[in-house]
C-alpha cells in the first residue's frame, strides 16, 4: 500500500502546468541601428547616449553611425562610452534588426535593406513616391511611422512632444524677427511699463496653439486664439488657467484682430482625408508693416494662402511687408531638447518590444503601435497608401490573427 507522502508526490506531478507556461515569454535580444541624418535641415537623433546605455545594460546591441548625434551635441565618444559600436558607414548600421532614423530612408539606405528588418522613421507621406514603398515591400521589411503611433489614451505621443516644442519655439522665433532691424519693426514682444505689449494671434487651439499661447503670455504679450472647435478653445483656456480672448474663425472678427496683430502663429492641423483650409492673402495684406507670421503647419500645406516652405538655412521671406517664417521642421531648431523627447519615447518602447518576445508579439497586444505600421513583413497595411500608390493592401489585425 502506497504511503500518504507517495500519493502527494504523484498528485503534484499530475497537476496541470498550462497557466505557468502561458505566462512565460522569451525575451528577444535586439540588434539596434541608429542612422545619421542626411537631410541638411534634420538635426535630431532618435536615441541619446544615456538611452543607448540603458538598452545595452538590458542585453541589446546598438550600432551608431558616426556623427549621428553630433547636431544634437552628442559625440561618437559619448555613444562609445555607453557601449555602442560606432560604424563608419550607414551600410554597417543597416545590418541591424531594428533601424531608427528621424527622416525617411534615403535611396541608398533602402538599397542596403536586408530581409525582414524593422524600420522606425517618420513617413512624411506627402513627399514620398511609389518607389519608396516598393523597395521596402521588396525586402519584406516592417515599416512604422512614428508620427502615427498612438498611446493608450488614443493620442499621438510623439506628435504631442514635438508640438509642445514647436509651439514654444514658434513664439521665440517670432520675438526674434519682430525685433529684427530688417525683418521686423523693432517691437519687443512683451513691452515694458507704459508701452503696449505686442499682440499675438494664434490660429489653431491644439497642442501647438496651447504651448504658443503659454509662451507668449509668459513673455507678456496680449494673446488671441482662433479655432473652429469650441471644445479645443475651452480645453486650451482651461489648461492655461486664465482668461484669454478666444473666438471661432469668424471672418470679420479675425480680420479686425489681424489688422492690429504684430505676430500670427499658424497652427491649424489638417485631419486625414480633409482638404487643407488656407486663409486668404487679403488678410495678410491688412497686417502692419514689419509684423511676423510663423506658419508651423507648413508641412501639411500651410495655414495661409501665400505660405511656402523655407529652410533653416534660409528661413524667412517677406510679402506685403510681412515677414513669413515657414520652416517645416521647427523642432530641429532645438535638436538637443527634441532628441531627448524622441529618446524618452523610443528607449522604453524598444525594451517593451524585447520583453514581449519581438515585434509581432508586441503588435498583437498593442493597438497604438499597430496604428503606426504601414508595411508589415513586406505587405502594405495602410489603405490610404495602397489606394494612392496602387498597391494591394491587407488589414494588419487580420494578418496578426492568423499568426501563432
Amino acid at each position: 500500500m502506497m504511503s500518504e507522502e507517495g500519493m502527494l508526490n504523484i498528485t503534484s506531478k499530475l497537476l496541470p502546468k498550462e497557466e505557468m507556461l502561458a505566462t512565460s515569454t522569451k525575451k528577444s535580444v535586439l540588434r539596434i541601428g541608429l542612422l545619421a541624418e542626411k537631410a541638411e535641415d534634420e538635426t535630431r537623433v532618435c536615441l541619446t547616449p544615456e538611452s543607448v546605455g540603458l538598452l545595452i545594460e538590458n542585453g541589446h546591441q546598438v550600432f551608431v553611425e558616426t556623427k549621428a548625434g553630433i547636431k544634437s551635441d552628442y559625440t561618437d565618444i559619448e555613444y562609445s562610452e555607453q557601449g555602442a559600436v560606432i560604424a563608419s558607414t550607414s551600410s554597417e548600421v543597416m545590418q541591424s534588426d531594428v533601424l531608427l532614423k528621424v527622416s525617411p530612408l534615403t535611396v541608398q539606405e533602402r538599397a542596403n535593406l536586408r530581409k525582414n528588418q524593422v524600420i522606425f522613421t517618420s513617413l512624411q507621406e506627402l513627399q514620398q513616391n511609389r518607389a519608396y514603398f516598393a523597395e521596402i515591400v521588396d525586402k519584406k521589411a516592417s515599416a512604422i511611422a512614428f508620427e502615427k503611433i498612438k498611446d493608450n489614451t488614443d493620442a499621438f505621443p510623439l506628435i504631442r512632444s514635438m508640438s509642445e516644442i514647436v509651439g514654444t519655439s514658434g513664439i521665440q522665433i517670432a520675438a526674434y524677427y519682430l525685433s529684427h532691424p530688417i525683418y521686423g519693426n523693432g517691437t519687443m514682444l512683451g513691452g515694458v511699463p507704459g508701452v503696449c505689449p505686442a499682440e499675438v494671434i494664434i490660429i489653431g487651439a491644439g497642442t501647438v496653439g496651447e504651448y504658443a499661447a503659454k509662451a507668449a503670455i509668459g513673455m507678456g504679450a496680449q494673446v488671441k486664439v482662433f479655432d473652429n472647435s469650441i471644445y479645443k478653445l475651452r480645453r486650451l483656456q482651461n489648461n492655461i488657467k486664465q482668461n484669454i480672448f478666444t473666438s471661432t474663425l469668424q471672418p470679420q472678427t479675425l480680420l479686425k484682430a489681424i489688422k492690429n496683430a504684430d505676430v500670427i502663429i499658424g497652427a491649424l492641423r489638417v485631419k486625414e482625408d480633409m482638404p487643407t483650409a488656407k486663409l486668404p492673402s487679403y488678410l495678410i495684406e491688412s497686417m502692419k508693416q514689419g509684423s511676423v507670421i510663423v506658419d508651423v503647419s507648413i508641412d501639411q500645406g500651410g495655414t495661409f494662402e501665400n505660405s511656402h516652405p523655407t529652410t533653416h538655412k534660409d528661413p524667412v521671406y517677406q510679402k506685403f511687408g510681412v515677414t513669413h517664417y515657414c520652416v517645416p521642421n521647427i523642432a530641429s531648431k532645438v535638436p538637443y531638447t527634441a532628441s531627448n523627447a524622441l529618446s524618452n519615447f523610443f528607449a522604453p518602447l524598444l525594451l517593451e518590444i524585447s520583453d514581449s518576445g519581438g515585434l509581432t508579439a508586441f503588435l498583437k497586444k498593442d493597438s497604438g503601435l499597430r496604428n503606426g505600421v504601414y508595411i508589415y513583413n513586406g505587405i502594405i497595411t495602410d489603405s490610404k497608401i495602397g489606394n494612392t500608390f496602387g498597391f494591394n493592401y491587407r488589414d494588419l489585425d487580420l494578418l496578426l490573427a492568423v499568426l501563432h
